[in-house]
């Protein structure tokens, strides 16, 4: 299967029940989170994971997380591996934060960049 279909159905389970918005609970299991770690990133209480789980800045940076992810599956398509690389690799470029850190920061855009540059053959 290709590494866009695993992507896919990824996140396609993460995908509420009842709505179109990103489960956070699945979420924070599918990234070995706790609730209170995924809230602390997301720069929310640490109850609206669960009693708002549609509010704007927890959403998007669930969303944010998967678009990195995405890219970082273009470089290398195991999933376990994208996965490992953005929460734990430090990257030089950006003073030795993870994937996630910067994320959480909002340089989404800016890993992204990075990403395709390496995709690209270049190192940013």
């Amino acid at each position: 299967m290709s590494a866009v279909l695993d992507f896919q159905q990824f996140a396609q389970g993460l995908q509420a029940a009842d709505r179109p918005l990103i489960a956070p609970e699945r979420f924070a299991a599918a990234f070995h989170l706790r609730q209170q770690d995924l809230a602390e990133l997301a720069h929310v209480h640490r109850a609206t994971v669960s009693a708002a789980p549609a509010n704007v800045k927890l959403q998007q940076f669930m969303r944010d997380t998967l678009r990195v992810l995405s890219a970082a599956m273009e470089i290398n398509p195991d999933q376990a591996q994208a996965m490992y690389w953005y929460k734990n690799t430090p990257i030089p470029e950006f003073q030795h934060r993870t994937g996630e850190q910067l994320v959480s920061a909002g340089k989404t855009e800016a890993v992204i960049s990075y990403l395709l540059s390496i995709a690209s053959g270049s190192t940013g």
